[in-house]
Parts: structure tokens; sequence; C-alpha cells
């Protein structure tokens, strides 16, 4: 295992921040593999999770049986991480800007793409290292003004090369379920299997370039940008899994998850061994559009007559918000039928507020997929 220290660009005299990445694996890898946890910083099942990971790549260190450089990020957000105000973590937006951790990841498609354009050929192995490189080359050539770019760029400059992407994250109270993209989904369904993901939901570009999609979504663009005359492969796919809830820090869930993402692994090549069988699919893949956000129309005390991982059926009752001054009782519905896969922790809800969300399978939104 190597050990590698990241410092993040300083917003004031002796403030200064790391990012540690983890190596693992031979000297000589086929293939790059990036996992890292906790990029939303009050999000804690992920670095649990992680941590397993990191004792369990050693023993597979030491026993030969690594294919693949298996890079590890437990902790992704160390500016996050310190946002604690009178006890209560503030993880998931940045105090100074009011960005989420998770938007706004640097765009080079078009950068890349014009840089490429005279050198592309016919084989898509040489057209996968000249993207790369050029993907390097223009990662390095950016630089960064505030602390949270320089933190968005070094887990780039980290990731940017693998073949696979694992951003380990959770919701609030949840079930286990994950995000990809549809060209990924041939690829991640033995992993959906594996960790027992209840919801998939796919969307090439959901808004708001995420960190798994500034990968996914370059290649996908270059391919349409040059498809036509080159083979352009799948060079990257990203997954964000989402390990159930934020209550959900334990040892024995975070050794199932282990051991889920290890067998996962197997599966994939990038360690050596034989993969249990592929359980069954909880729940297909349906599109990350079809998801209903399920807001409430008026605030009030939230009290759900559902619970995460239950199928709803349109027009199933979601909540109840009660108004303790008036006595209102205001029922919340969900509209089309599907798996509640997430819900609100908060227990007083404000008007307009998402208080849940519902998988179904028929796309019904577009342009920005995301929570804010």
């Amino acid at each position: 295992m190597r050990h590698q220290i990241h410092d993040l660009l300083a917003p004031l005299p002796g403030t200064a921040r790391q990012i540690h990445s983890f190596h693992f694996g031979p000297s000589s890898a086929s293939g790059k593999i990036y996992i890292q946890s906790s990029l939303h910083a009050d999000e804690m099942p992920g670095m649990l999770v992680a941590w397993h990971l990191k004792q369990r790549l050693r023993e597979l260190e030491a026993a030969g049986r690594l294919r693949s450089e298996i890079v590890l990020v437990p902790v992704a957000n160390p500016v996050g991480l310190e946002q604690v105000l009178m006890d209560v973590p503030l993880g998931r937006y940045e105090l100074e800007s009011g960005q989420n951790f998770n938007r706004w990841f640097v765009d080079l498609s078009e950068e890349v793409g014009n840089e490429i354009e005279g050198e592309l050929g016919d084989d898509p192995q040489r057209n996968l290292q000249i993207i790369r490189s050029s993907l390097r080359q223009a990662l390095a050539r950016h630089t960064a003004t505030t602390q949270l770019q320089s933190q968005r760029l070094t887990l780039q400059r980290l990731a940017c090369d693998a073949d696979m992407v694992l951003d380990l994250h959770c919701d609030f109270e949840a079930v286990a379920h994950l995000y990809t993209t549809p060209e990924a989904w041939p690829h991640v369904e033995p992993l959906a299997r594996y960790i027992g993901a209840e919801a998939s939901l796919l969307a090439t570009d959901s808004g708001g370039q995420s960190f798994d999609e500034c990968f996914t979504l370059l290649w996908w663009q270059l391919k349409e940008r040059f498809g036509e005359y080159f083979d352009i492969p799948l060079g990257s796919f990203s997954v964000t899994v989402e390990l159930r809830g934020q209550g959900d820090v334990n040892h024995p869930l975070a050794s199932l998850d282990c051991q889920a993402l290890l067998d996962y692994l197997i599966h994939f090549g990038a360690i050596v061994g034989t993969p249990p069988p592929l359980p069954e699919l909880p729940y297909p893949a349906t599109p990350l559009a079809g998801v209903e956000p399920v807001a409430t129309p008026v605030g009030g005390l939230l009290v759900f007559a559902a619970l995460p991982g239950e199928y709803l059926e349109a027009g199933q009752l979601v909540a109840e918000i009660i108004d303790p001054v008036l006595d209102h009782v205001t029922p919340v519905h969900c509209a089309a039928a599907g798996l509640m896969y997430a819900r609100s922790l908060r227990r007083m809800a404000t008007a307009g507020m998402v208080i849940a969300h519902v998988a179904g399978t028929e796309a019904y939104r577009s342009g920005y997929l995301l929570s804010p």
C-alpha cells in the first residue's frame, strides 16, 4: 500500500487541509479502480465501509490477489467534515459559497475534444490512451483559486484515468440504492445485485456536473462528437452508491457492504478469485427522470405513513402534515406508483419541502434531476 497526501489550497494562513489517498495493487497493474467516500461530509456509512475496505485490501495485496490498482480515498471532503455548527454537521454545502460539494466539477469534454481531434484513429485502445492522456494534462493545467475548487480538482485528478469510479454516499433515511448511466448499466448491474440495491436510477446527464458524471459524461460527449468516424470506447464508468441512511453506521452493515464491493471487484476482474453467484436484483433499473420528489404543500409536523423500501401504488398515502395550532391534517400522496427508496430525516416540514422520493418506471421529468 502507498499512502499519498495531497495538499489543498489554504483559504487562510494556518488552515491548510489535505486529502489522503491509499493505493493498492502491483506496479504493473492491469486497470485502475477508484473508490471514495463521504463527499457529502455528513454521510458516514461509506467512510466506515472504506475503513473496512482498507483492511481487506491490505490482506488481498499481501496475498497477491490484486490485478488492478485500487485507489481508496476514505475522507473525500475534509473541508465539509469540519463544518459543525452548534453540534450540527453541515457537510452537504460549503458554507462560504453555498455550493453543494458534489456539484460543478470541471467539465473538460470540449477542451479535451478540441485537443484530440486530429489524433484519433481506428484503434479504440489507442484512442482510449490518447483521451486519458489529454484529460490528465487538461486537469493539470487547471488552477484553483478557492479551497473548494482545489478539493474538486484533487479528486478529479485522482480518478480521471480509472476504469471504474465508485462514489460512496448515503441518503437521509433510505434503503440501499445507486445512480449510474444507461450506457454503464450492463457493467453496473452485478454491483446492484451484490449490494442489494432496491432502486437503480439511470440518467446520462442529470445536471449539475456531479462527481460521478464528470467522468461518464465526458466519454459520452466524446462518443457523440467523434463516434461516427472513430471507435471511442467507454473509457470510464461511474456509480454513486447510496448506502442506506445517515444513521446506518455500524460494523455489521459496513462489513456486509465491504464484502459486496469486493465480490463485485472479483466479478469485474480487478481481484483474483471466484465471485459468488449473482443474487436476484431487488427492483429493476428505472430512469432517474421517473423519480417523483414527493413534496408537501403546507408546513407542520411530518408523520410518515410509508417506510423506505415500500412499493407504493399511485395515490397512496405517504405522510400526514399536522398543524398543531389549527388542528389541520393534510395528507400527502404520491402521484404515480413506484418504490419509495428514501425519505426525510426531519419531522417538521416546511411548505414545498420534498419529504420522500419514489422511483417510478416512466420518465416524466427533464433538465436538472438531482436534489439541491
